[in-house]
């Protein structure tokens, strides 16, 4: 662990950290809440990927849109949000939303009641939402942070992203574990793929390479917790 990174753990398993001036907490569900703005963050949930795969003949569970809504509902029930912000690649593809099943649909219109819902757009769902309720955007600033799908390359202080889908990998002397991970450095951050049928990619590809000031801090999803684990302990794949 690197004494340089200032953060508390909260009773509830969240970790409180700094981001470029703002107080920001990790989740164990994967999502990144801003308690000023109240204001809540989930990226690349992928919705209906599990159909996009069975219509090529690789048959998946169709329930991912279900677990992922379920999940993200559960965060709202506790939170409260004024604002929901989906983080880009929303859907896996652009034809996703025609294959939701009406639950879903009215789950989705469900969370837009009385509350701001923002559909940052991402490489997957450039289009955007056609028939549901919220705003779309390339990307907004909400307490002095950047909010947009995909990072930018090289440094960018105060920049909230997703697209990479971080998962950190821990050695012990019981084996290695592999996990969904926020990963910052303090000024910017990259959040986990919040979607059931998302996979992750280790931060130490080379994918994360230039992209923070310092060696950064993984936020590592356990069982209702948030595990800081810091560089030297991060393994590769």
């Amino acid at each position: 662990m690197n004494a340089a990174y200032e953060f508390t753990t909260a009773p509830c398993g969240s970790l409180h950290l700094g981001l470029a001036g703002a107080e920001v907490i990790l989740r164990a569900s994967g999502a990144l809440w801003l308690q000023a703005e109240r204001a809540l963050i989930v990226a690349d949930l992928h919705l209906e990927k599990g159909s996009s795969y069975a219509a090529r003949g690789q048959l998946l569970p169709p329930y991912d849109t279900r677990e992922t809504l379920a999940r993200l509902k559960a965060e709202v029930d506790v939170l409260s949000p004024r604002i929901v912000v989906l983080l880009g690649d929303t859907f896996h593809d652009r034809r996703s939303e025609d294959r939701l099943a009406d639950n879903d649909v009215h789950a989705l219109r469900t969370l837009a009641k009385d509350r701001s819902l923002i559909w940052v757009v991402g490489n997957h769902d450039r289009d955007g939402p056609r028939a549901l309720p919220g705003e779309r955007a390339e990307e907004l600033a909400i307490q002095g942070l950047t909010l947009r799908h995909e990072p930018r390359a090289g440094l960018s202080p105060a920049e909230a992203a997703g697209h990479l889908h971080p998962a950190a990998k821990v050695r012990s002397a019981r084996g290695a574990v592999r996990r969904r991970c926020f990963v910052t450095d303090g000024e910017r951050i990259v959040l986990p793929a919040f979607g059931a049928y998302t996979g992750g990619l280790n931060v130490r590809d080379a994918a994360f390479a230039g992209l923070f000031a310092r060696p950064p801090l993984a936020g590592a999803l356990g069982r209702g917790r948030v595990h800081a684990v810091g560089w030297r302990s991060l393994a590769a794949d």
